[in-house]
């Protein structure tokens, strides 16, 4: 009988519950799990694809020194010896971790407290510091703790549900069909969407308003003066449980409606309808991701938003709230046991002596971190400027994810001692590491992970550990007992999960809002069958508010005084003055691909429908610059440059350009956009702002395009335009030179290791400039190349699936030169539906036999059916058949 395991998914901070199966043959298998509280058995592409993501290809299997294997002995006295020197050479502040939302909740707690409870330095940081610790400052500025009120079902209740800074379709997925479903259970509810792109959630709104960049604060202080003016304010919530309410609306109140039509750029009936809205509507939640956070103001948009659900009393109770959705699987287990440089564990606050004392006394430590440690763009300038002397990056790849892309490699590259734990041996970080630690990857890891709505779930191992691979915290406690410290012999994550649990109880008695001190005795069988579950949970039933779900309905806050604090603000003004840098970069994340890729980018099913980075420009701006659609943009900023595909949409505003931030240098050849955004941060949380760049944005002048299809990785490239993506049966390739290539058969022989003997079928257009290559090995296809002087017009995914066909016929051989397939080989088109492999082909014969409905096109070819995203996209091309059939 195959063998099940309930885990936890590890991409977006929806939390989803997964069983994986394993199969007698050892094949695995992933489907959503119904029990699971977050997702009910729902899907993203991503989760659905995770079995195609855990092969040993390029798994990192043993610890290396220098590049040479080792064993975990040596390369653990050596990690030690290191740190060890340079704390007692330079003190304990020349050390540092970075460490990740992608590792599990005790692996967090063991660098935590290694680092800030015996090294003694607050050097330790989290790639979460780039996505979600604005949200973090403003909670702690409104309600004294790093509190998400509410929870996902708030926003299945809600009249009005207000997504901001959030491309909620793609990027919470699970979230987002929850909310549809609400939606069309109960048509009454509106949707608005803030956001300068109208992303593939606008489908479901009611109203899209496209502000202008960082003109958040604007509209929300806008609103909260509104709200004062309407008669809205629960002025007896108000008075009971808050403070500051008139100094913020003092600064609001200075604030004219032209100065936020200007600010925002949004039409005044717009806004009056946005105001409208709110005001009218008790049961509002107020959704907000990356949009809001990463931003140099981002603190201060989320008090803005805080600041209006306060004023109403819109807080904590069934259908309202400000919700956080968190970027990354861990992010909150990172937050809770203090992942950040200025937190400690267990939401005490490393600035406060009494917590400082508190938590020394628990771990008994030789020392406690006594001021906020570097965040992460300060810290990586330190390693740049030589304060630190010893790094160890842990699960993430800061050489593609940080803002300042090729400055954070070149400080890596000088560090004098690195280390990185990671699963792949050939990432842009771990080429330049001194010590390669094995890591566990998902499937194999044994902990726990939390939502965005404080549930806590288990991620269980199914799979045996590869080579000598083992769990960070593993890494982390040997090390800490070789540099000579107790506290760190645990036997399992049973027994740090306890140790955990138990500091969030001790000394708290319902002062501090994080607490499961109903976990503190959990044993190794009680953890190995842990259902899910939302903290609070203490021994006792929990009093937060009725139902034990929700913070702050009974008007209790983490203050000293226990009032939430209005926060009195000012809106940034843009300044749109730069002539050599007029666009506006706005980087973020597709349906399909996960951070860097490392893990997403095996699998060619979420490659199929998007293969290469891109960016998103309006037609005008496009045709101002001189790029066609599908030619190349550059795009460049004072810190770095980056090459990409054009997509030309008017979903785009004016002015502004959209660039994914998955690509990294195994995957195409200059498409870290990080490398492009600059290193400003919000001064409050440290968060990188990556949604507002000054940039130029210009045609790349290629003189040949390329596509082609490999059984084997291509090797060697060396065009200054090239995005690969893994395919069924093999590989693809877009490329494109600037340089006239003399023998292209040459050219694929080296790419493609094409042996001498074969001789290529094919054919050169000289007047066209098209160029077809193709070569075959008996009846099977090792790779086909097609060269034209535009952008290269071939049935990609018909193209693909040749690579798995038979050409024992002379006629297919032809057809596959010609770049045509025949009248028996129907072309599918891009792919929309990733779970299902659904083209826009089979969409328009099915839009065109008369399925009129998104519902329709589901159940004649599936499309749509799995996790939902690619809803609105097959719902743009229904719309558009209808549209060119009408005129």
């Amino acid at each position: 009988m195959p063998a099940e395991t309930k885990t936890t998914c590890p991409y977006c901070g929806v939390g989803c519950g997964v069983i994986a199966t394993v199969a007698d043959d050892g094949v695995v298998s992933v489907k959503g799990d119904p029990d699971h509280p977050a997702n009910f058995g729902r899907l993203c592409s991503k989760g659905s694809a995770l079995a195609e993501t855990i092969d040993l290809d390029g798994r990192l299997l043993y610890p290396e020194i220098a590049g040479q294997r080792t064993g975990w002995n040596t390369a653990l006295d050596l990690v030690a010896d290191r740190f060890s020197r340079a704390i007692a050479e330079h003190g304990p502040d020349s050390v540092a971790f970075y460490v990740s939302g992608q590792l599990l909740t005790e692996d967090y707690y063991v660098a935590n407290k290694l680092m800030k409870g015996f090294i003694g330095s607050a050097n330790i940081d989290t790639n979460s510091r780039l996505c979600m610790s604005s949200s973090v400052a403003g909670h702690r500025r409104a309600f004294g703790a790093d509190t998400v009120p509410g929870v996902y079902e708030d926003l299945e209740l809600a009249d009005l549900v207000i997504l901001t800074g959030s491309n909620l379709a793609w990027c919470h997925p699970v979230i987002y069909q929850r909310l549809a479903a609400a939606k069309a259970a109960r048509p009454g509810m509106k949707v608005v969407v803030i956001d300068p792109r109208r992303t593939m959630t606008s489908d479901i709104a009611d109203l899209h308003l496209a502000i202008r960049p960082d003109s958040d604060v604007a509209l929300f202080m806008g609103l909260f003066a509104h709200l004062i003016a309407s008669g809205a304010v629960d002025q007896n919530y108000v008075a009971e449980h808050t403070s500051g309410f008139n100094e913020a609306f003092a600064t609001a109140a200075t604030l004219s409606a032209s100065d936020i039509l200007e600010q925002t750029g949004l039409p005044a009936m717009q806004l009056r309808e946005f105001y409208r809205l709110f005001t009218a509507t008790e049961k509002v939640v107020t959704c907000y991701s990356q949009g809001v956070n990463q931003s140099s103001t981002g603190t201060d948009k989320v008090n803005s938003i805080i600041n209006c659900h306060l004023a109403t009393g819109r807080i904590g109770r069934p259908g309202m709230g400000p919700f956080s959705l968190t970027g990354q699987p861990n992010a909150m287990g990172g937050r809770e046991v203090g992942g950040l440089a200025n937190m400690l564990a267990a939401h005490m606050a490393i600035e406060n002596a009494d917590d400082r004392d508190r938590v020394q006394r628990f771990w008994q430590s030789p020392a406690i971190a006594r001021k906020p440690g570097l965040k992460a763009v300060d810290l990586f300038k330190a390693v740049a400027d030589g304060r630190i002397k010893a790094l160890w990056i842990m699960a993430t790849n800061p050489v593609v994810s940080m803002p300042d892309a090729d400055a954070v490699e070149a400080a890596i590259k000088a560090c004098p001692f690195v280390v990185v734990s990671d699963v792949l041996s050939d990432t842009d970080t771990t080429r330049h590491a001194d010590v390669l630690l094995p890591s566990l990857g998902w499937g194999e890891k044994n902990g726990t992970v939390t939502n965005s709505e404080r549930r806590i779930s288990r991620q269980r191992d199914f799979l045996d550990a590869p080579g000598d691979a083992r769990a960070d915290w593993w890494q982390l406690a040997e090390v800490g007992r070789r540099m000579g410290f107790n506290g760190f012999g645990y036997a399992s994550p049973a027994d740090i999960f306890a140790e955990h649990a138990a500091l969030s109880a001790f000394e708290n008695d319902g002062s501090r809002d994080f607490d499961i001190g109903a976990f503190a005795g959990v044993d190794e069988p009680s953890y190995r069958l842990m259902s899910p579950f939302q903290w609070p949970a203490t021994p006792e039933p929990a009093t937060v508010s009725s139902g034990g779900k929700r913070f702050f309905a009974d008007g209790r806050f983490y203050h000293p005084d226990g009032r939430a604090r209005f926060v009195a603000l000012e809106p940034a003004v843009a300044d749109r003055t730069n002539s050599d840098y007029p666009f506006t970069l706005n980087t973020g994340r597709i349906r399909d691909q996960w951070h860097t890729m490392t893990r997403t980018g095996k699998s060619a099913r979420l490659s199929s429908h998007i293969a290469e980075p891109f960016a998103e420009l309006h037609p005008r701006d496009a045709i101002e610059i001189g790029v066609g659609n599908a030619t190349l943009v550059e795009i460049e900023s004072p810190h770095g440059k980056a090459i990409v595909r054009a997509l030309i949409t008017e979903r785009q505003a004016r002015g502004s350009v959209f660039v994914p931030m998955h690509w990294n240098d195994q995957f195409a050849a200059k498409a870290r956009i990080d490398a492009v955004v600059a290193p400003v941060t919000d001064p409050l949380s440290g968060q990188p702002a990556s949604k507002n760049v000054a940039v130029s944005a210009r045609a790349f002048a290629a003189i040949s395009y390329g596509f082609a299809v490999s059984a084997t990785r291509p090797e060697g490239l060396d065009t200054p335009y090239w995005a690969l993506a893994k395919a069924d049966g093999g590989w693809r390739l877009e490329f494109a030179a600037d340089n006239h290539v003399e023998d292209w058969s040459r050219w694929c022989r080296r790419t493609f290791a094409i042996p001498e003997v074969l001789e290529p079928l094919g054919y050169a257009d000289l007047q066209s400039g098209d160029i077809r290559l193709a070569f075959f090995d008996g009846d099977r296809l090792l790779a086909a190349l097609f060269i034209a002087r535009q952008p290269v017009a071939v049935a990609r995914n018909w193209a693909i699936a040749q690579l798995g066909a038979s050409h024992d016929q002379p006629r297919k051989r032809f057809a596959l030169v010609a770049g045509r397939p025949g009248s028996d080989m129907p072309d599918p088109g891009a792919t929309v539906c990733s779970c299902l492999g659904v083209g826009v082909n089979q969409i328009i014969s099915a839009v065109r036999g008369g399925c009129h409905s998104v519902e329709a096109i589901g159940a004649q070819t599936k499309a749509g059916t799995n996790c939902g995203s690619c809803r609105a996209e097959i719902r743009g091309i229904i719309d558009g058949c209808l549209a060119a059939a009408a005129e």
